[in-house]
């Protein structure tokens, strides 16, 4: 079905193409950027679909269309980019009609102009035949490495048969991992890559050999002499990304990539990440002292720390710092509490309402759907959330849409709930399942992801755009995470807490002394945390600002990339950049630097919310109007200064994290 369905959305868009091209009128914006914008309806339908299930919920026949897809898919896109007599026609608009239109509509005809240029709609005939073999080699090279990836994760568990094995680890993981085991028809208990696994035995595990054992499968995924390696596809996918590049006349592919960014340029980029390395590498460097000096007084001083070591003895030295562990606020963060909970701050801060809606399809039975509306009662939109790993599910979270938010009235009328086509908006998560004894309790860093991408969302629900194409989360890259990482400053507010974190048996409300430990605790290892992602941001890069193909090998290139910021010892056999989805398959190439970029612009939001009041409904009003309801209507640092009064510094960020 969903193969016919692409198939016959490519033939209707192509006929929708001609209509455009063998129209006899002159061009205009209407008959030719309008009509273009809402061409492809139906294949935008059955793809988005495609890849979301990808992600989801996949199995062997989906990622055999996919592969089967991929090359068609790239060919249609191409077709329609490098389309002269299209071409010719969005060019004569822009020339001629661009001085005359104003706010979303020459919005829109720049990003329509702008993506024909960069997909090579300049090129030659020689040229275009060369961009269109490479753009079909990486659709092919990205899934591909997305589909090793998940199948590495997947096939490995870490099998253990001696209860005496699992000394450390909370009952709440044993029971998880004993269930793990029995869906598996296995006797014991099973512990897999899937976060909610791997995260919680690498921090309390007792036995260094089990925690190096999970290290290690974890960090070498992909790199085995198996179908499943990525060496080569990296790669091609950094050279493939390079020539394109240069074939559209950028240096490299960061310059090409930066150009519909705020950063701009690999320049501004690098500035960020060495502003952020003088700021917080001295005290990284002093975090992790601490926390291999905390390893010697508890292993003897002959003890070497090593990176399986480092998330279990961090977690012994912040018990001793704070009294904080972790685990002990699960049983005040069932899931089913919080899910309201979070919801409820969209409708403190916002006034909208979620209703469950037990009749929307669904594609896996763990999803819940609810209708959004506006404090009106308007419809909003149709929310999805979906909470647990399954083997059919990559790992991580994330949102997407099913729809964007559109409106087909003119850009001199109004976009309203009630004359607008409103938003699918999916939430997805890998949340530590409910057992038969115990619901899904959630670890503080899960709250903080739910607050995440529920942030996404709220930027994809209240979309109140004309045009898909600027709709929501249609943003600059490095703007796209700032509603995100706002939402997670509500994390570790009390007032927040106190609305929903109640013992899943008792009933009894989250001790105001956990809520103290908490905040105390919330700067523990943050200069090591930023530095992590710094060289993630170093390392993507370095990749995406090479200028000529390298003959160095992955792991020296990534070791070079990074060495300045590396604060555990290296593993030789371990390899980032072959399971690092963000920049090889993801939307991140040259552009993973955007998380920091976005903490100084969430840092000095919330800043603002911090003097007025974290729930004080005229500053989020503010914020839905000038920054969520935008979209990519305006230059995102126009956005924000309407909504802030001032371009953001990075002073609230340094004051935040403890550095100043």
């Amino acid at each position: 079905m969903l193969h016919d369905a692409i198939i016959e959305g490519m033939d209707k868009e192509k006929a929708e193409i001609s209509a455009i091209t063998n129209n006899t009128d002159a061009p205009n914006f209407d008959n030719t950027i309008v009509a273009l914008t809402q061409s492809g309806g139906m294949l935008e339908r059955a793809t988005t679909t495609m890849y979301n299930l990808l992600s989801a919920e996949t199995n062997d026949e989906l990622d055999e269309l996919a592969n089967e897809m991929a090359q068609k898919l790239s060919d249609h896109e191409n077709d329609i980019m490098l389309n002269e007599r299209l071409f010719t026609r969005v060019k004569k608009v822009y020339d001629n009609e661009r001085d005359q239109l104003d706010g979303e509509d020459r919005k829109l005809l720049d990003k329509t102009y702008e993506a024909f240029e960069r997909s090579g709609a300049t090129l030659n005939d020689t040229q275009k035949a060369t961009f269109r073999n490479i753009t079909r080699e990486l659709s092919e090279y990205t899934l591909k490495f997305s589909q090793n990836l998940l199948k590495e994760t997947n096939n490995f568990v870490l099998h253990i048969k001696d209860e005496k094995d699992l000394g450390g680890l909370p009952d709440i993981n044993k029971e998880t991992a004993r269930f793990e085991a029995q869906s598996r028809k296995m006797e014991g208990w099973g512990f897999t890559l899937h976060a909610p696994s791997y995260g919680p035995f690498m921090m309390y595990a007792n036995k260094r050999n089990l925690r190096e054992q999970m290290y290690m499968a974890y960090n070498t995924r992909c790199t085995h002499d198996n179908a499943y390696n990525n060496f080569k596809i990296v790669e091609h996918i950094v050279n493939l990304r390079r020539e394109v590049a240069q074939l559209l006349g950028y240096k490299n592919y960061a310059d090409y990539a930066l150009r519909r960014r705020m950063a701009q340029n690999a320049e501004n980029v690098y500035e960020l990440l060495d502003d952020l390395i003088n700021s917080y590498l001295p005290k990284a460097k002093e975090e992790v002292a601490q926390v291999a000096q905390k390893a010697k007084e508890l292993e003897g001083d002959d003890f070497v720390m090593q990176p399986w070591d480092f998330s279990y003895y961090s977690q012994k030295l912040k018990h001793e710092l704070y009294d904080y562990d972790p685990d002990m606020l699960r049983p005040y963060l069932e899931l089913s509490h919080v899910q309201k909970g979070v919801l409820a701050l969209a409708t403190k801060l916002y006034g909208i309402t979620f209703k469950e809606n037990k009749h929307i399809p669904v594609y896996h039975p763990d999803v819940i759907a609810y209708d959004v509306f506006d404090k009106d009662e308007a419809f909003l939109a149709t929310l999805l959330v979906d909470f647990f790993p399954r083997k059919s599910k990559k790992g991580g979270a994330w949102m997407t849409n099913y729809r964007d938010e559109h409106c087909d009235l003119p850009c001199n009328q109004q976009v309203t709930a009630n004359n607008s086509y409103r938003p699918v908006v999916s939430v997805t998560t890998n949340f530590t399942k409910p057992t038969n004894d115990t619901p899904a309790l959630l670890t503080l860093n899960e709250l903080e992801t739910f607050l995440h991408e529920f942030g996404h969302a709220l930027h994809g629900i209240f979309a109140m755009t004309h045009y898909a194409a600027l709709s929501g989360t249609s943003v600059f890259w490095d703007f796209v995470e700032l509603p995100s990482q706002f939402m997670e400053n509500y994390a570790t507010e009390p007032d927040f807490l106190g609305t929903f974190a109640f013992h899943y048996k008792t009933g009894e409300p989250l001790p105001q002394s956990y809520i103290e430990r908490i905040r105390k605790s919330r700067n523990f290892l943050a200069a090591y945390s930023c530095m992590r992602q710094v060289s993630f941001g170093l390392l993507d890069m370095a990749y995406y600002t090479q200028t000529s193909a390298t003959s160095e090998d992955i792991k020296s290139f990534e070791h070079d990339a990074w060495h300045r910021v590396q604060l555990l010892p290296q593993v030789p056999s371990a390899c980032m950049s072959v399971q690092f989805s963000h920049i090889m398959a993801g939307g991140y190439a040259a552009g993973y630097y955007s998380y920091k970029w976005a903490e100084v612009l969430d840092a000095d939001a919330f800043f603002m919310f911090k003097e007025k009041g974290i729930f004080d409904q005229d500053t989020a009003n503010s914020f839905r109007t000038n920054i969520l309801s935008k979209g990519g209507t305006k230059d995102p640092m126009t956005l924000y200064t309407n909504f802030r009064g001032q371009e953001p510094t990075i002073d609230a960020l340094l004051h935040r994290d403890g550095i100043k």
